[in-house]
């Protein structure tokens, strides 16, 4: 089995441990570290990123309890493939796209599923996910092309699911996702959709810093209701300037 190649670490003013969480969690949700990939093993992997190998345990443990990692003995770390149960849900999610795409509909199941996430990543977020939402977060600014403020959004809001730590609700968003983009490229088309979108998941993030279920929840509902309102107004615009054309 050939060892997989792991980018350096950036760290900042974090816990070593949680910057490697982070960092090899990033890695695994992008595919960049697949199923199958072996990790090299633990002597190179401390070196290579700078840490030490008492660090890279601690990290590697918290990858093992979430299940997105196996270390097995003679054979080193091992990347797991997502729970059966979750390649299931993909399926017939993606059945239930093709029959039904109404966007309204999709716009309904966001404001349904995406609070109750935020109030559960509030209760369960580890360090390590609060700075993945940081990493995005540094990275968002109001003056980014549409279509890579459109990528740091949908990362934001997987990073929050896989912060709640249901890998279920995770791949329910992943498919939520994958169906609302032709909605949320409108949100990002102006300098000011791409503002209300970095404010609101701010404000979520602080929530969930602050351990506030409830004020995550609520986070979120606003933030999609600022959102649904900034497209239907690009939207009116758009038809509007067409007319006059």
């Amino acid at each position: 089995m050939a060892v997989a190649k792991v980018p350096p670490l950036r760290t900042r003013a974090h816990s070593v441990s949680d910057a490697l969480v982070a960092h090899l969690e990033q890695l695994i949700a992008l595919g960049e570290l697949g199923p199958g990939d072996k990790l090299p093993p633990e002597r190179e992997l401390a070196e290579s990123l700078s840490v030490s190998r008492t660090s890279l345990r601690e990290a590697l443990h918290q990858l093992e309890a979430k299940h997105l990692v196996e270390r097995r003995q003679g054979r080193g770390t091992i990347v797991l493939p997502p729970p059966a149960q979750v390649d299931d849900l993909y399926v017939r999610l993606a059945d239930l796209g093709e029959a039904d795409r109404e966007l309204a509909n999709v716009a309904e199941l966001r404001t349904v599923i995406e609070p109750k996430i935020a109030e559960f990543a509030a209760l369960r977020a580890t360090s390590a996910d609060l700075l993945q939402l940081d990493d995005i977060l540094h990275a968002t600014d109001e003056n980014l092309l549409a279509a890579k403020s459109l990528e740091l959004d949908v990362q934001f809001h997987l990073t929050l699911a896989r912060a709640s730590h249901n890998p279920l609700l995770t791949a329910l968003t992943t498919m939520v996702s994958s169906w609302t983009t032709p909605v949320r490229k409108d949100s990002h088309s102006t300098r000011e959709g791409r503002r209300a979108s970095l404010a609101g998941h701010r404000a979520i993030r602080h929530a969930v810093e602050a351990r506030d279920p409830a004020a995550a929840a609520e986070a979120m509902t606003r933030h999609l209701a600022d959102i649904d309102q900034m497209i239907r107004r690009t939207r009116h615009d758009g038809a509007a300037s067409s007319d006059q054309a």
